[in-house]
């Protein structure tokens, strides 16, 4: 399958998944805990991760699929295809009845992402990308251009646990300190689409995330013509630790910012 085609795939199945999960929205739902107390699931993320299950198997019946509610049944392969899932991602703004969540489909190649697709349905987005670029609506995107770290509206992209709250503090003095403001929009993935789209400036964490809360966002980001690295500034992986992502432009300021960050964890 080419990548055009594979990012239609990722497309139509982020569109299905999206479509149950807004079925479900602002219905009356079990909220169940995982690892912790905002680490949050309900029906509406099994069934809509069956649905973009579903629809890739329909697809590429034989590819390998990393879901974030049944991630036990498959790691990423070295060599080969798979296909990278959160069927709502942002479970915890959609619990509250906040329409900032999406669904985020993935597709590598021996690791390297080639296709992806975020769906966002509350806000009327469908951010899309594959080696020719990132598209929003089908429009070309691209990260904006904003190049003065006073102008520039920062995000940290993943909350750190309870033990960890020195991190978290460390990132949001950084992000005021040196950049002009900050914003949390409690979803990965569409903060790093809109990164992408050039809505946002910069995001970064020092903590490894999830391939499902990543890869789709930062793929989309390299293919609008951003950088994202690894906290050390190297290229990032969806196995790194860690992600600083952003326009290009001051991407040595994030660097410095998530570096501080991890500075406390190391002295911790």
């Amino acid at each position: 399958m080419e990548p055009t085609d594979l990012a239609d795939g990722a497309r139509s199945a982020a569109e299905v998944g999206g479509n149950k999960a807004d079925s479900l929205f602002r219905e009356e739902l079990t909220i169940e805990t995982k690892t912790n107390k905002t680490d949050v699931v309900t029906r509406a993320d099994r069934e809509a991760e069956m649905a973009v299950i579903d629809c890739i198997r329909d697809t590429d019946p034989t590819a390998t699929i990393v879901a974030e509610e049944s991630a036990d049944e498959a790691t990423i392969p070295d060599e080969g295809r798979a296909w990278i899932i959160d069927p709502i991602d942002g479970t915890n703004n959609y619990v509250r009845g906040i329409p900032l969540w999406v669904t985020a489909v993935a597709v590598v190649e021996d690791r390297q992402p080639i296709a992806a697709a975020i769906e966002a349905p509350e806000l009327g987005y469908t951010f899309t990308a594959d080696t020719d670029g990132a598209r929003m609506n089908g429009e070309p995107i691209t990260v904006n251009n904003r190049h003065d770290p006073e102008e520039m509206a920062v995000a940290p992209t993943f909350w750190w646990p309870t033990d960890r709250r020195a991190e978290y503090g460390t990132a949001a003095s950084e992000i005021v300190e040196r950049f002009g403001d900050l914003i949390r929009l409690r979803s990965a993935q569409l903060t790093l689409a809109l990164v992408a789209r050039g809505a946002i400036d910069a995001t970064f964490t020092n903590r490894t995330m999830n391939s499902w809360d990543s890869v789709a966002g930062a793929f989309l980001i390299e293919q609008a013509g951003g950088s994202v690295t690894d906290i050390e500034g190297d290229r990032w992986e969806f196995d790194s630790r860690g992600i600083a992502a952003s326009n290009g432009e001051a991407h040595d300021q994030v660097l410095a910012a998530v570096q501080a960050v991890e500075s406390v964890r190391s002295s911790q």
